[in-house]
């Protein structure tokens, strides 16, 4: 198995480069222009610093791991059930090593940050759980462990959907590109983690229930299983919902138009219990909407921000969102992509994305990277994994951990 970077990979690494230098050049001009950001870390929130610790060490040797596995093609060897555990360990292993570069701390620290300094109101999904949490006499350290472990499920539950959709061999070589995702860093200690497992989980549901093997009741009890976790996942971000888009996109490429009425009926379900016992998600969005024009909109330029969110997403995401974008057109996993994009695209336009990014769209970055190990033509043979633009994008996270302090 060869796995030498081709001339392709290496043009999309000096495109992401390119771009992520002009984007961090615009950003520098943003910030000592004297435009109203919000922070003094953009295109992230928080502040900057140099900081190296015990933990350090942790991060680069899951990383050389990792790819040392791919690149010898141990994972194609692997039954699958032990490709969702090694893809799992490995992604939870290096979330909690970018988090121990602040030693343990880091893996509290977000628990102790409250979102009321951003301004944006909530659903209630985050505080009762961690209330609960805090209820059930947990100390931070173990909750900020228990939320790391539970959040990062969402690399074998996105794993399950891909090779559903597209087929074991792009599952198994997208597993490095998954687990070493610039964007792990926002994962440990993260609610935001908890969302993004939620959102993965529906819409792997639905792949799941759609698959034409399945039909009669075992089909509808999926679906609506599919839209009972959308719906939970409504319950604790506003935004998440818009992975229903990719389920409507996977039903309607599939030709199983009546799997909606499952699929919604499941969403309605827990967002009509919320109202019952006292929270109205449509007047919780109002409020939150409004709370966010009253107390962020005056201190965050909307012109600015619109463009630094794109370059935070860049980032975040790593160069293999380059090989991704390239080869959209050739995965049958382009409804997974559909509703990340919109859902981007609607906060972006819409002037909702003003800082924060890198952890509110956590939900959606996974999606956003699932065309990476597409083949080269629709049909085509399958693709290595790009373990050039990965190995670049692994290097972004533990820079981006060493030089800036985040507050979640």
């Amino acid at each position: 198995m060869t796995t030498q970077p081709t001339r392709i990979e290496r043009r999309e690494l000096v495109t992401w480069l390119t771009l992520a230098g002009v984007g961090l050049t615009l950003t520098w001009l943003a910030v000592h222009g004297g435009a109203h950001l919000g922070t003094a870390s953009a295109p992230f929130l928080g502040h900057y610093r140099f900081h190296l610790g015990p933990g350090t060490l942790l991060a680069p040797a899951v990383a050389v791991a990792v790819l040392l596995a791919s690149a010898r093609g141990l994972l194609d060897g692997l039954r699958w059930g032990h490709v969702l555990g090694f893809g799992y360990v490995a992604g939870l292993a290096w979330a909690v090593g970018l988090a121990l570069v602040d030693g343990p701390g880091g893996l509290t620290r977000a628990l102790t940050f409250s979102d009321d300094s951003t301004g944006v109101g909530h659903p209630p999904g985050p505080l009762l759980l961690l209330g609960w949490l805090r209820e059930a006499g947990l100390p931070d350290l173990v909750i900020g462990t228990l939320l790391t472990a539970v959040g990062l499920l969402t690399v074998p539950v996105v794993l399950v959907a891909v090779r559903g959709s597209c087929g074991d061999a792009a599952a198994r070589a997208f597993v490095p590109v998954l687990v070493l995702a610039p964007y792990a860093i926002w994962t440990a200690v993260s609610l935001d983690g908890i969302v993004a497992l939620l959102g993965a989980t529906g819409v792997m549901l639905g792949e799941r229930g759609s698959k034409h093997v399945r039909t009669g009741w075992k089909a509808a009890g999926l679906t609506l299983s599919a839209g009972l976790v959308l719906g939970v996942a409504a319950l604790f971000s506003y935004s998440v919902p818009w992975l229903g888009l990719s389920v409507v996109c996977l039903y309607f490429a599939r030709r199983r138009p009546l799997l909606h009425l499952a699929s919604g009926l499941g969403a309605l379900i827990p967002v009509l219990l919320a109202t019952w016992a006292g929270f109205n998600w449509f007047d919780g969005l109002l409020t939150a909407q409004a709370d966010f024009a009253a107390r962020i909109e005056p201190h965050r330029s909307a012109l600015w921000w619109s463009g630094i969110s794109l370059v935070a997403l860049l980032i975040a995401a790593g160069p293999a969102l380059m090989a991704s974008v390239r080869k959209l057109r050739n995965t049958p996993g382009w409804p997974f992509l559909v509703g990340a994009l919109v859902a981007i695209l609607f906060s972006v336009l819409a002037g909702f994305a003003r800082g924060g990014v890198e952890h509110a769209w956590l939900p959606f970055f996974p999606w956003l990277l699932v065309a990476a190990t597409a083949p080269e033509r629709q049909g085509g043979p399958p693709v290595h994994p790009p373990l050039l633009l990965v190995t670049a994008g692994a290097l972004t996270a533990m820079v981006i951990e060493a030089v800036v302090a985040t507050p979640w």
